[in-house]
């Protein structure tokens, strides 16, 4: 694992203990050898449009450098919207990192969601050769059965077509965790103007076998994805991507009110507004570097938006969300 950063305590700071799951509550443990596994049931399948759909993302990506007056339009039209930090200029990355602030958004359409992530991406935007590695936190209740914020992995080596799944709905991802769960339900998640919790989520490359390593919270390794399920990322990153998404479904042409992040405007800060802190990416020597140029974008401002700064308790952080339709978007 990379070499960790400790952040000095503040007494003044507000943020309670990290989030954890759910599964623990009860004292529940797996065996010796054994790594748990969130079970899917027909019900979660039939809700969904055919198996295939069930298992994938859509295929839809936005690629921030572009600067096509249509990039936007494409991203909207969809139904995936978007609030991201990026890092602007391309270059050999080998991981990231972040502590991400959980909340569990409204979901209008059972066949939406809403999700906060990391994105460590390599390929081409407009090809079929994408690849990319995701984590963090989502609300899905297709995929999930309920509206509860729950860990989760994605990958893809083909910009979302036929490669890749969800944590572990299909070959890929090869989990050694036997404390977490993929699919898994966090708790407790922050509330409005009251306690707010977060998780921390690591993405680095193995400098001797060339996997892709993911660890949750403070230094739990989850598991890996393999290096020969890649092109590009066999070798790097070239662009690390954090913030939230949503797939608004637009029933009867309007907006749904599908929240991301915390449901509220960035402008409305700390504790009412999601957050990212402590933006890190690993660099060619296996070492965490504090990210300080990041660009921001945000598909449609009047339904999401993202807001950066900088201080020396949370490095290069953001606000970012909102909730989806409101009067400036109908």
């Amino acid at each position: 694992m990379p070499k960790v950063k400790m952040l000095k305590e503040n007494e003044e700071k507000r943020v309670k203990d990290l989030a954890w799951q759910m599964w623990h509550r009860n004292g529940t443990t797996c065996p010796k050898g054994m790594v748990p596994i969130r079970r899917s049931t027909i019900h979660d399948v039939l809700k969904a449009k055919s198996l295939f759909h069930f298992v994938k993302k859509q295929p839809t990506v936005i690629n921030p450098t572009s600067r096509r007056t249509d990039a936007l339009n494409v991203v909207i039209d969809d139904g995936h919207e978007h609030a991201i930090a990026y890092t602007g200029t391309p270059q050999d990355v080998y991981g990231a990192k972040a502590t991400i602030n959980v909340w569990d958004p409204s979901i209008q359409e059972v066949n939406e969601f809403s999700l906060s992530q990391i994105w460590v991406l390599s390929g081409s935007f407009d090809g079929p050769d994408l690849n990319s590695i995701e984590a963090g936190w989502q609300v899905s209740p297709e995929l999930y059965g309920d509206s509860r914020a729950r860990l989760f992995t994605y990958w893809t080596a083909d910009s979302y077509q036929s490669t890749g799944c969800y944590n572990l709905l299909c070959p890929g991802f090869v989990q050694t965790s036997s404390r977490i769960a993929l699919g898994a339900a966090i708790s407790p998640v922050s509330q409005y103007a009251a306690n707010q919790y977060e998780i921390t989520i690591i993405i680095w490359k193995d400098p001797k076998l060339g996997h892709w390593w993911m660890g949750y919270g403070d230094n739990n390794p989850v598991g890996y994805w393999p290096a020969e399920l890649f092109t590009h990322l066999a070798d790097c990153a070239t662009l690390v991507e954090w913030g939230g998404e949503v797939l608004n479904s637009m029933p009867d042409g309007k907006h749904t009110s599908t929240g991301m992040g915390s449901g509220h405007f960035p402008k409305e800060g700390f504790g009412k507004a999601s957050f990212f802190r402590n933006l890190e990416i690993v660099d060619a020597n296996n070492s965490l570097n504090s990210v300080h140029d990041i660009l921001t974008l945000a598909a449609n401002t009047n339904c999401y938006n993202i807001k950066n700064s900088y201080n020396n308790e949370w490095g290069t952080y953001f606000y970012y969300g909102g909730p989806g339709n409101n009067l400036q978007c109908p």
